[in-house]
């Protein structure tokens, strides 16, 4: 019976520190690439909320009013029909604006002639007035651009009132 009761011990010799050891590099290896792997993201992540925060820091957006309104008659059906519109011009540039009333004159006289050239039935639709709005800005635009100005910077054009009869 004493042989029974003294049963073998188990081994902690050289093959379970192996183990422990491998274990232990196992772990370590996996905590340092973690540890890589999140510190690359959060930089990312630092540049990504830095560019959103330059993109939703946009300088103040800057209107001129072009006044007074433009008034502009044309035929409709064998009737005369009138247009009454106001206009301001959106940039984000302070040096747009004195560009804009500089040449104030010239974009008038382009406007007026852009709206006394359309068909009633063409601006009568949403879709019509929001033609002639881009082909009163592209002509904004190029007359800046002609003048020595950059017309990129004019990023708008805006009906602020619009009245046919």
């Amino acid at each position: 019976m004493s042989d029974a009761a003294a049963a073998p011990a188990p081994k902690s010799g050289p093959s379970m520190l192996v183990v422990i050891l491998a274990a232990l590099v196992a772990a370590g290896a996996a905590g340092a690439g973690v540890y890589f792997m999140t510190a690359k993201k959060d930089k990312g992540e630092e540049a990504a909320h830095a560019e959103e925060a330059k993109a939703t820091t946009k300088t103040p957006a800057l209107y001129a009013k072009l006044d007074p309104p433009f008034v502009a008659n044309f035929e409709a059906k064998g009737a005369m029909r009138f247009l009454q519109v106001s206009v301001e011009v959106m940039t984000r540039d302070p040096l747009m604006l004195d560009t804009l009333k500089a040449h104030e004159p010239m974009i008038r006289n382009d406007l007026l002639m852009l709206f006394g050239n359309q068909k009633y039935e063409a601006i009568n639709t949403s879709e019509g007035k929001e033609r002639l709005r881009a082909e009163a800005l592209e002509t904004v635009r190029k007359i800046v651009t002609a003048e020595g100005g950059d017309g990129a910077k004019v990023e708008q054009l805006y009906f602020t009132s619009f009245v046919m009869q």
